[in-house]
């Protein structure tokens, strides 16, 4: 019967505990599951506007092989402010 006693105390702090864990995880799980939400709309955000400037990129690229082939190259930053100055 003292073995029949322990079984007992032990499968009841085991059942106490699960009990804990069973109602705390679906508080966790939702707030994971927001926060990966949060993240992806960011994530998403972050991508549009990585492809925004990609375009930007790829058309100021397009824009300066075709003046270099015309022969008038974009004047630069530096030789602009010179002939203001001047």
């Amino acid at each position: 019967m003292e073995i029949f006693g322990g079984f007992m105390v032990m499968m009841s702090i085991i059942s106490l505990f699960l009990a804990v864990v069973w109602l705390i995880m679906p508080f966790v799980v939702f707030a994971i599951k927001g926060k990966q939400d949060r993240t992806l709309e960011i994530l998403e955000a972050i991508e549009g506007r990585l492809a925004t400037l990609e375009a930007r990129l790829n058309h100021a690229e397009t824009e300066n092989d075709k003046a270099d082939l015309t022969g008038h190259g974009n004047i630069s930053t530096e030789s602009a402010i010179e002939e203001k100055e001047s």
